[in-house]
């Protein structure tokens, strides 16, 4: 038999691959020679991609339990009032967890009191600020990773560099230019790294920090709703007198 002809597993032989190929570097392998070649840079941009990832994962799951992207229940409840029907309004956003259903049916319950609107819309602040505030929770540690991963990146390659040039001089008239074409692009890798740890980053963060914004500006919407009257159809007196027909001034004069 050919030596570089693979045995039958039950010879207890190890198969032999051809001459001049070996077995590819798995994607481990390939992470821990990346690693060796950044140094303790990318070592850093690695962990703060792993914290970036679990923050992000978190984040995910608060936003689905919390529901913030139930508005339905919110502005049909708030239908519901207007048609004059309060308590039946109040029962419909009960079911929700949402928070602009929850600040709604507080505002409901204090303009069905008969309290003072100064006082429903402090209290009605108060509630939404604080699911604000934990909705923007964590958000701060993903916009330092966001913006120092970069910068970590430039770091490392201006130190890669650093090193490069040394060795360098160190040869001096007998540069390899290998050695220094490796030792450039070992120094790069920390700011590709670093990028591609930022990028991502920065783009799921306003992701995220717009989604708080259109939930707050929602709450504020039906809340003020609340206490004010719905302009969009006619009114009582409106419905008997005929409107207002808007002629050109020369018709008008003609008239005279």
């Amino acid at each position: 038999m050919n030596e570089q002809q693979v045995q039958s597993p039950g010879s207890g032989a190890t198969a032999v691959p051809p001459e001049g190929l070996s077995p590819e570097p798995g994607l481990i392998d390939r992470g821990m020679d990346l690693l060796a070649a950044g140094g303790p840079v990318v070592g850093i941009l690695i962990a703060m991609s792993v914290a970036a990832l679990a923050i992000v994962l978190v984040k995910l799951w608060q936003f689905h339990a919390m529901r913030i992207g139930d508005r339905r229940t919110a502005r049909e409840g708030l239908q519901i009032h207007r048609g004059g029907r309060t308590d039946v309004a109040l029962s419909r956003l009960a079911g929700s967890g949402s928070p602009v259903a929850r600040v709604l049916a507080l505002a409901l319950r204090g303009h069905q009191r008969g309290l003072p609107e100064a006082k429903v819309r402090e209290e009605v602040v108060r509630v939404g600020d604080n699911f604000l505030e934990a909705l923007r929770s964590w958000l701060r540690p993903l916009e330092v990773i966001a913006s120092l991963a970069p910068l970590l990146g430039l770091f490392g390659t201006v130190l890669g560099m650093i090193e490069a040039f040394r060795q360098m001089e160190q040869a001096g008239n007998q540069v390899n230019p290998a050695v220094l074409s490796g030792g450039i692009w070992e120094a790069l890798l920390t700011t590709a790294v670093g990028l591609a740890v930022a990028i991502p980053v920065v783009a799921i963060l306003n992701w995220l920090e717009r989604r708080v914004d259109r939930l707050a500006h929602e709450m504020d919407d039906v809340v003020t709703q609340v206490f004010t009257e719905d302009l969009s159809g006619p009114t009582e007196e409106s419905a008997h007198h005929e409107p207002a027909r808007f002629r050109p001034a020369g018709a008008a004069a003609a008239g005279e």
